[in-house]
């Protein structure tokens, strides 16, 4: 997932020189509140669920959004590095870097208005922080050269994806560390998915920080298969008329079922944030029924408040997607404490 600054404001983007002025800490009464978050939730085009929220929250409030975009760990390292001068107000992750941020003390307790509606699943125990916005882990593939997808992880070893392949990197990326959790969950155990991603690194083309740039290649046909997510590659399908999203099989047996799990866009308040009162109020405003209901609409995901009932097109769409998934639950609270010795075993495994 790619690291770049920029600043939305009134739904236009410009480049951010800087996150303080003059280099010192920003003052606590200034209209504005900066958000570190992982891709996938605002448009190449302008036109995401962020593009929308935030211009209706500065429309509203008049305070501007100050927008900092990269992989999930990148933004939790980075807010970590800032530990003793605080830049961010918001951060939004993927898990289990919300965890990780919780753990490391990143996080301040807060819990949204409206957060009373979504499932305690989505939302910490102790209230640090919330899903904004739901979203699966998926894989997407291009629809022109193949005319279905792979059903099973095997057929991904096939000699026809080599170098037409490749995933994001574990540890680095949301979606990348999920084909790590996927896998492990898939083949029953962590040494049968590292052997398995052994094999499949014959056919990847290599690291990548960034999810979202996969998409652009898998739909000109540079890739043929490729990870992401549910809501990031909806909405990019929208202009890559190629792309095509799919969820492996654990195994060709009968019966055998396609399997995702959860993987929502997770905000919580950061600790010690120059302007933690604009920080509550965007939280709040994420929450609100207006723009939970432009969650699938605007920005091609699942609402988080469980009594938003979305009738839109996309809505729809989204629905008939998911039928036939079996979603299962990972255990979070292992994969974040876990996950520098997962990623360890995948480096050795696959050399990278």
């Amino acid at each position: 997932m790619r690291i770049k600054a920029i600043a939305a404001t009134a739904g236009s983007l410009v480049l951010a020189a800087s996150l303080t002025a003059c280099g010192g800490a920003a003052s606590a009464d200034e209209k504005v509140v900066t958000v570190y978050s992982a891709d996938g939730l605002k448009g190449e085009n302008g036109d995401g669920w962020y593009d929308q929220i935030f211009k209706d929250f500065e429309n509203k409030t008049g305070i501007k959004v100050e927008y900092v975009e990269g992989g999930s760990g990148e933004m939790v390292q980075r807010a970590l590095r800032e530990k003793s001068n605080t830049q961010a107000d918001v951060m939004v992750t993927l898990p289990p870097f919300i965890q990780q941020a919780g753990s490391k003390g990143l996080l301040a307790k807060y819990e949204p208005k409206g957060a009373e509606q979504v499932s305690g699943a989505d939302k910490a125990a102790d209230g640090t922080w919330t899903a904004v916005v739901n979203n699966y882990f998926s894989f997407i593939y291009n629809k022109k050269e193949l005319q279905q997808p792979p059903a099973t992880w095997e057929e991904l070893l096939d000699a026809k994806y080599k170098n037409k392949l490749q995933y994001s990197t574990p540890g680095v990326a949301g979606d990348g560390t999920a084909v790590l959790i996927k896998a492990m969950h898939d083949f029953g155990s962590k040494d049968k998915a590292m052997a398995y991603l052994k094999k499949l690194q014959a056919n990847n083309v290599g690291p990548s920080s960034s999810t979202s740039k996969l998409a652009p290649k898998t739909d000109k046909g540079e890739l043929l298969v490729a990870n992401g997510d549910v809501q990031m590659n909806f909405a990019q399908s929208k202009s890559m008329p190629n792309l095509g999203i799919w969820f492996p099989k654990t195994s060709s047996k009968p019966g055998s079922k396609p399997t995702t799990f959860a993987l929502p866009y997770a905000a919580g308040l950061v600790k010690g944030a120059p302007h933690t009162e604009n920080g509550k109020k965007l939280l709040d405003f994420m929450l609100s029924e207006k723009a939970q209901q432009q969650v699938s609409s605007v920005g091609g995901g699942f609402a988080a408040r469980g009594d938003i009932k979305a009738t839109d097109a996309n809505a729809i769409a989204l629905t008939k997607l998911m039928e036939g998934v079996e979603v299962f639950r990972p255990d979070w609270s292992d994969i974040e404490k876990n996950l520098p010795s997962y990623v360890d075993d995948w480096k050795a495994a696959t050399g990278s």
